[in-house]
């Protein structure tokens, strides 16, 4: 595996190694002991999630503030701009967010530590999603901010208005939400 920090350092983008040739390919997607030891990721995953998307579906952004959750994020089938942002109030990064493109062909992953707001957006014509938790999903303590706040001004790549749920276009802006100390 390639790790290599993002503009948000502990933001990581991890490259698996691909063995391809005419009948397929194999990697392997998750390796407890090699994330430890070459990106010092240690926390448990406790819960696996999986969705479909449409094209143009925006997820996000969300997080959670009670219950954080490190996220270890790719896609299998399709493409995404992958977004994080950082909530952590006393991370020099505070307020900032990284991106990528993560998709079934080029097979990066996206890992974001607890204390990162987490959105996406599905660039192919549709995309299938899947990340690993640190802890399991709360409900109650589930926040979102709103996917086109001006503070944080993420570059989204649109093309069309894009289609979110009723409950993320209900985000408040990154100065009216619950934060992490």
């Amino acid at each position: 595996m390639k790790i290599t920090p993002t503009e948000i350092p502990d933001v990581l983008l991890i490259e698996p190694q691909v063995f391809g040739d005419e009948r397929g390919f194999f990697y392997e997607s998750y390796n407890e002991r090699t994330l430890l030891e070459k990106a010092n990721i240690s926390g448990h995953f406790v819960q696996d999630n999986h969705s479909c998307s449409a094209k143009n579906v925006l997820r996000g952004l969300h997080y959670q503030i009670k219950q954080p959750q490190g996220k270890l994020v790719r896609v299998v089938v399709g493409e995404v701009f992958d977004v994080a942002v950082d909530l952590r109030t006393s991370s020099q990064y505070f307020g900032r967010s990284v991106s990528a493109r993560l998709s079934a062909t080029n097979k990066h992953m996206l890992w974001i530590p607890s204390g990162f707001a987490h959105g996406f957006l599905v660039l192919s014509a549709s995309a299938e999603f899947l990340y690993k938790t640190t802890d399991y999903y709360a409900p109650d303590h589930e926040r979102t901010i709103i996917w086109n706040d001006p503070d944080l001004a993420i570059a989204w790549p649109l093309e069309v208005e894009p289609i979110v749920s009723a409950k993320d276009r209900m985000g408040k802006g990154l100065n009216a939400v619950e934060l992490y100390p």
